[in-house]
């Protein structure tokens, strides 16, 4: 044999080395392949066990008649009507996995308390699918009842509201229906929406408008339109794209809106430039001559507007701030609240968020300003001059009683 050259027996030791190191490196790989599997379908977790059931966790608390109002907004009584409501008229259903009664107290839960859906998850120990879908069917739900609720109790304008009867206000404001007003609402919006949703308050918002009655009960809204869409784009879109469902005054009535509107038929605005917001007043002299003593009357009328805006922010705290679902989903989250709004209002049972308003003729909840920017005045653009005389006439009148 050649010298540098592997004998026979060499080789033969070379292969069987070469063997094994390949049987060994197929049994590295089955073992991890057996370890992957057995951490993938054998090592889970264990599962969730709560200890009591979404449905115990909501009848336990209507049974006590103050955590129900203080996780569902709402007394028990007033829960079951607006369950049985939903249930007979507005298609709320049980499933295999959760009741109509645990969706219901699910959905307001989130909305009054301003739950999380992960928070919800964490404490009744629900997936988040089931918590999804069960706020879905309820929102679904509250938003019929909202075309059915949302609306004038006297649609003719024929009855002059008891508060309208007052000396302070009888004859002057007989024809008065109620007032206009706009909200907004903050909102989570994606980064490459801000801009467009960029209050003047520097907030992230929906320009909401309402018209409100004076029971505080809301008889239209129009939700979605951006914060940075000022008043009257919105008043303009509600009274012309939905006319047929708008209550227009009728011919002799009108509602009351601030300086953020132009004085025309059917809209009482105050006169602009001069002092308005009855905290102004509050915090300094009393008014003084025609236009000022026509305008802290206006305002004491008009701010049934700004306490049901708070009242409504005050119960329905997810209001506050709207996690970030779709923008047409938020806008059905704040119609839905209104819903509810106004459900607790015409079940004329007790409410001690509507109660202290009650009470209190001026007392406006605080959150009613959050994220409210300042009425931004738009001048004398498009006044009617016969709307200005009915004003002077009206101012007048008051200033000479």
């Amino acid at each position: 044999e050649l010298d540098g050259q592997l004998d026979s027996s060499d080789i033969e030791l070379l292969n069987l080395l070469q063997e094994e190191a390949e049987h060994e490196k197929e049994m590295m790989e089955a073992i991890f392949l057996f370890g992957m599997y057995h951490d993938t379908y054998m090592h889970k977790n264990k599962r969730r066990t709560a200890p009591e059931s979404g449905q115990e966790w909501v009848m336990r608390n209507l049974a006590d008649e103050s955590e129900c109002y203080k996780l569902f907004r709402m007394t028990p009584p007033m829960f079951y009507r607006l369950h049985d409501l939903l249930v007979q008229c507005y298609g709320l259903k049980s499933t295999s996995k959760s009741n109509s009664i645990e969706a219901l107290g699910m959905f307001l839960w989130m909305a009054g308390a301003s739950q999380s859906v992960r928070q919800v998850d964490s404490r009744l120990q629900r997936s988040l699918e089931t918590v999804h879908r069960n706020f879905g069917k309820v929102l679904k739900c509250l938003v019929k009842l909202a075309a059915d609720i949302i609306r004038p109790v006297d649609p003719e304008f024929n009855t002059i509201h008891r508060r309208l009867q007052c000396p302070r206000f009888n004859p002057h404001f007989n024809d008065c229906i109620g007032a206009i007003d706009g909200t907004h609402v903050e909102v989570v919006v994606p980064n490459d929406k801000k801009v467009q949703y960029l209050c003047r308050k520097g907030h992230t918002t929906q320009n909401v408008l309402a018209v409100v009655d004076f029971d505080m009960r809301f008889t239209f809204v129009l939700a979605g339109w951006p914060g940075s869409v000022h008043d009257m784009r919105v008043f303009n879109d509600a009274i012309n794209k939905y006319k047929e469902r708008f209550p227009h005054p009728p011919l002799g009535k009108y509602y009351l809106v601030d300086s953020g509107y132009p004085n025309r038929p059917g809209y009482l605005a105050p006169y602009k430039g001069t002092k308005y917001h009855l905290p102004e007043f509050r915090n300094s002299r009393m008014p003084r001559g025609m236009k000022e003593t026509f305008n802290f009357t206006h305002s004491s009328l008009r701010n049934v507007v700004e306490r049901a805006f708070g009242v409504l922010k005050m119960k329905w705290r997810m209001l506050l701030k709207v996690p970030g679902y779709p923008p047409a989903k938020q806008a059905r989250i704040i119609v839905a609240c209104m819903a509810l709004h106004n459900f607790i209002r015409d079940s004329k049972l007790i409410d001690e968020h509507f109660d202290r308003c009650d009470r209190d003729e001026y007392y406006v909840p605080v959150e009613a300003s959050m994220s409210q920017p300042l009425t931004q005045d738009m001048g004398r653009l498009d006044e009617d001059r016969d709307m200005n005389e009915f004003r002077d006439q009206l101012a007048n009148a008051l200033y000479n009683r």
